[in-house]
């Protein structure tokens, strides 16, 4: 298994972060990796996610667990589980209005060893991601 992941202590509250990451229209807005989201992010929902490092390109993901304002996890990857990514986002409230986002990606299955070498370092946009998510958050309503 191989992984990458971010976090960030956001002062807002998990219903509006929340908002915000199940509005996937608003994403290239906040999030400068990704071009554009296609569909509903909702339970059991397949969306389509266009990123920049890959032009042009759809990535099928499914909502795989919707807990609103707590915990979602989208699932995608290769028939038969020769690849699967799995990322998890997750809402813990801190008190004093802010709250504790984080976001872990993992990766499993046969081919992770041949496909790991082609896939580039995630690291930065998975920290853009989260800094972009607190930046959003916290100027919402203003």
């Amino acid at each position: 298994m191989k992984f990458y992941e971010a976090s960030s202590t956001i002062s807002a509250k998990p219903e509006a972060i929340w908002a915000i990451l199940t509005d996937g229209a608003r994403y290239p807005s906040w999030d400068s990796g990704v071009e554009r989201v296609e569909g509903r992010i909702a339970p059991g929902e397949t969306i389509r996610v266009y990123v920049k490092v890959n032009p042009g390109r759809a990535f099928p993901i499914k909502v795989t667990e919707f807990v609103p304002g707590q915990r979602m996890v989208w699932s995608g990857g290769m028939p038969l589980g020769l690849f699967k990514g799995v990322r998890t986002y997750t809402l813990s409230p801190q008190g004093n209005g802010t709250t504790k986002f984080s976001m872990r990606e993992e990766y499993t299955g046969p081919m992770l060893p041949m496909i790991w070498r082609s896939i580039p370092d995630l690291g930065p946009s998975f920290a853009q991601f989260a800094n972009g998510l607190k930046q959003r958050a916290e100027t919402a309503g203003r």
